[in-house]
């Protein structure tokens, strides 16, 4: 993900900008396809900030970014800081949202797709994995994910 998204902004849980290729520089990275209007997506988005939570605090490389479908700004702020872990996020009207649309072939959300430096897919359904055994079992569903990268 870091080549694919070389160039492009990411907003950090602090306001500050970051360029992607930089930031996600030997991360496994999750792509989260979710909007604050979304009822599922506001069931989803605790449990993957537990597993998210769970995974950082062992020292993983990880990075999720929040890729919005909400319809305004604000909405997406709103959605993001008050539901969100400390993750990134692309700004609302990035180009690169619909791009990523496109690519991954998202028809509905929440998705939660895992994916290597160069974009290509190693978890195409790992909404479903996250929810499944998110909780309990974080770092074992992570350390799965990790087999299947190439640094």
């Amino acid at each position: 993900m870091a080549e694919f998204l070389k160039g492009v902004e990411l907003v950090l849980n602090d306001e500050s900008k970051v360029d992607a290729g930089e930031h996600l520089k030997g991360k496994i990275v999750g792509l989260y396809f979710s909007a604050g209007w979304c009822p599922p997506c506001r069931q989803f988005s605790p449990k993957l900030k537990r597993f998210y939570d769970k995974v950082k605090a062992a020292g993983k490389n990880f990075e999720v970014i929040f890729v919005s479908r909400d319809r305004e700004a604000e909405d997406l702020v709103e959605y993001y800081e008050d539901h969100h872990g400390a993750w990134t996020y692309l700004e609302f009207g990035n180009p690169k949202i619909q791009e990523l649309l496109e690519k991954y072939e998202i028809k509905t959300i929440p998705a939660l797709r895992i994916v290597k430096p160069d974009g290509s897919v190693i978890v195409e359904d790992a909404r479903t994995q996250v929810a499944d055994k998110g909780t309990d079992g974080a770092l074992e569903l992570f350390e799965s994910w990790e087999a299947f990268f190439e640094m």
